[in-house]
């Protein structure tokens, strides 16, 4: 199993991307650099992961710094934080939810997140989507940005799929199944083709849209 651990694996796999698909030399030259965006395994980055998908980044943005405001992210800390505090952090209920969750069952030993880097994709993406209300395209980002996996395409993530549309032409945004097929082309390297739709999306759309805040 491949793990991206720095730039120059970013662009080594982005070259090999190019050889295994020459169509995405032209998407490498509008892209721009490609961002590493490695984070620390653990809890504080698959929270952070979970917090992004709100419904906008300034929102995210402003709920991550409230929670980091409260004190180390840790899960024992975020365990441990009163009721009232964690209202004040914007989250909505269902987030919390699972982040509370979370929090207490790493805490309290029985998932060892930060070990997941070290088993196959396959069944990290199926020991996280065990827990309650992660779900697949929270369990591949977080094995791409926080595992390093060097092989995950979240086939559910818009942006992906609305970059991909345009890069390529297409009438409309491949989903799920289409998708998945396309991105077998890129393997071994699909978590660097992910992060070249996302810098090709953020240039063409002004719009940051990587997973992470």
């Amino acid at each position: 199993m491949s793990i991206i651990r720095n730039d120059e694996d970013i662009q080594a796999a982005l070259q090999e991307l190019v050889r295994l698909d020459p169509r995405l030399a032209a998407i490498v030259e509008v892209a721009g650099p490609v961002p590493l965006r490695l984070a620390d395994p653990g809890f504080a980055g698959l929270a952070s992961i979970i917090v992004s998908q709100m419904v906008s980044r300034a929102s995210a943005d402003a709920i991550w710094r409230r929670i980091v405001a409260s004190g180390p992210v840790t899960a024992e800390t975020y365990a441990a934080l009163e009721p009232e505090v964690i209202a004040t952090f914007g989250l909505s209920r269902a987030k919390a939810k699972t982040l509370g969750h979370l929090a207490a069952t790493i805490s309290d030993g029985q998932f060892d997140l930060e070990g997941l880097g070290e088993r196959d994709a396959v069944e990290a993406v199926r020991l996280l989507t065990g827990l309650p209300g992660i779900g697949p395209w929270t369990a591949e980002v977080y094995l791409m940005f926080c595992g390093g996996h060097a092989d995950m395409f979240p086939v559910g993530d818009v942006a992906l799929q609305a970059a991909v549309a345009d890069a390529f032409a297409l009438p409309s945004r491949p989903q799920g199944k289409i998708l998945a097929e396309m991105a077998a082309l890129w393997s071994p390297w699909r978590s660097v083709a992910a992060r070249l739709f996302w810098a090709y999306y953020a240039v063409r759309m002004r719009r940051n849209v990587t997973p992470l805040v």
